[in-house]
């Protein structure tokens, strides 16, 4: 597919990890790029987004340790997360909006692309 994310794995609590969203066949810069995360037995979450001109946005779970960068001339979408906890846990996919803008009431169907995910476990 268009999308396809990397990074994951199991990680002790308080450490850090790095996922990356590889995209082909279009340009993320253009795109509004987001990460979702879908916890066991929660509904899928945006946890970050960031637009054309590069705002980013972020849950409130997740603000002040996650960041989400673009690296343009590789067009692939990063989520870095630091400081991870237990509830962190899930499958993180990305995603990309035919639109320069995140609007905030974008949801996960509202994305023209959206990757299979990888699995982040966080053990305490």
């Amino acid at each position: 597919g268009p999308l396809v994310e990397s990074g994951g794995g199991p990680v002790q609590a308080g450490g850090s990890l790095r996922l990356s969203c590889a995209a082909s066949g279009f340009t993320t810069s253009t795109y509004c790029m987001a990460w979702f995360r879908q916890a066991p037995e929660k509904e899928r979450e945006a946890v970050a987004t960031i637009g054309s001109d590069g705002a980013t946005t972020y849950a409130d779970s997740v603000q002040g340790r996650f960041t989400i960068s673009r690296d343009d001339a590789k067009n692939i979408l990063y989520l870095q997360i630091d400081s991870l906890k237990a509830d962190d846990t899930g499958m993180y996919s990305c995603a990309a909006a035919r639109e320069s803008y995140c609007r905030s009431d974008l949801a996960w169907l509202h994305f023209l692309y959206r990757g299979q995910g990888t699995q982040v476990t966080v053990s305490s």
